[in-house]
């Protein structure tokens, strides 16, 4: 029998009629500033513009329910353990077939679970015998959403990734394969570079070359990918020198205001998506509202801000991954890095893909192809390994 400290306890959400007449409370009292000054075709340089915020605010006090978001989760079924003395929240889903591989989806910011709620179901269960199937582990990150707030310093995410494998270790999961984006990204690449007699491989949006790295022998196409990502980090990368240096001075905001976090999440899917100008035009608006929702009902602007504090720029120069890695270079996702620079640390890519559409938010900008292209790359890496 598990000690009380090893447990792993079924969870279940429950949001008060009370919390949700106060969202809406707040919503309805909410002070805004005036206009932005620039307009079409421009007219997000300044952030979110006034009206799309307005209506979308309008349709969270007045429309939006989150008590279907709240049904999906205790579905799928929840689960919380404690590691280190940190309550960790997760999803769990077994499948029902025999050869299936367990799988750790891990989220980044401003993400949370509500990035893979949608895609849980194939991948456990896919609709053809020769497609993989997985046992899916979507784990919270510490401070974010049901995962408890770290009191103290010190969860970056070379703890988190060893809590990961504790975690899978925990469900009876001794080998594994991991997939993450953002920092869900960064994390999976400790993962497989720190304990790879764990790892079998690794899928991924986020493949960061070491420091250094030379532009000689870049396509053109690379060569923009390489500026676009030094102008992403240089000019619209204000937040994460916000929230790496003052989280709490920022959380402040996030945790008091409803329509101050939807503003500061907002902006980040409508930058970092693959759209003309507005996020809805991939992203349903309910789907952002669940991910915003999770944040406000948990309080956690500021807890989650915190991994920034914890973690930037600090992916060891010197950690390698030699298990098979699958990869993929969405367009419009804010950081992309040329191949030759991406296997000086990921030394054994099995699949590198460049699709056509696609930003930083892959599995609700292109729901489909983002699964498809989760499961092929795993099956590639999986053979790999054999």
């Amino acid at each position: 029998m598990s000690s009380p400290t090893r447990a792993v306890r079924p969870f279940e959400t429950t949001t008060s009629d009370g919390e949700l007449d106060e969202l809406r409370a707040r919503l309805a009292a909410a002070r805004l500033p005036e206009a932005e000054t620039v307009h079409d075709p421009r007219r997000w340089n300044q952030g979110v513009p006034l009206a799309d915020l307005v209506d979308l605010v309008t349709y969270w006090r007045t429309e939006y329910d989150w008590r279907p978001f709240e049904a999906r989760l205790n579905q799928i079924g929840q689960f919380r353990t404690t590691i280190d003395e940190l309550g960790i929240h997760f999803l769990h889903r077994r499948s029902e077939r025999a050869d299936a591989t367990p799988l750790i989806l891990t989220h980044g910011w401003p993400g949370s679970i509500a990035e893979f709620v949608d895609h849980i179901d194939e991948l456990a269960d896919p609709k053809t015998e020769d497609t993989p199937a997985f046992h899916v582990v979507v784990p919270s990150l510490p401070g974010f959403g049901y995962s408890d707030k770290p009191t103290k310093t010190g969860w970056g995410t070379e703890k988190i990734a060893a809590s990961w494998v504790e975690l899978m270790g925990r469900l009876g999961y001794s080998k594994f394969v991991a997939h993450g984006g953002d920092w869900g990204g960064n994390i999976t690449t400790v993962l497989a570079g720190r304990f790879p007699q764990h790892v079998l491989g690794i899928h991924t949006t986020f493949a960061e070359g070491l420091p250094g790295a030379t532009t000689d022998g870049l396509t053109e196409t690379e060569r923009k990918w390489a500026e676009e990502t030094h102008n992403f980090w240089h000019h619209r990368a204000a937040y994460a020198k916000q929230q790496a240096t003052r989280p709490q001075t920022i959380g402040y905001s996030l945790v008091d205001s409803p329509v101050g976090l939807l503003a500061w999440i907002l902006d980040k899917f409508a930058d970092w998506s693959d759209t003309a100008d507005s996020p809805f035009e991939t992203i349903s608006r309910d789907r952002i509202l669940d991910d915003v929702t999770l944040y406000w009902l948990t309080r956690t602007g500021a807890s989650a801000a915190r991994i920034y504090y914890e973690s930037h720029d600090s992916l060891d120069p010197d950690l390698r991954v030699d298990v098979p890695a699958a990869v993929t270079m969405y367009p419009r996702d804010i950081e992309k890095y040329p191949r030759a620079w991406a296997q000086e640390r990921y030394r054994r890519i099995v699949r590198w893909q460049e699709p056509e559409h696609g930003g930083h938010f892959p599995s609700l900008e292109v729901p489909q192809y983002f699964v498809n292209d989760l499961q092929e790359g795993l099956a590639q890496v999986l053979a790999a390994d054999r």
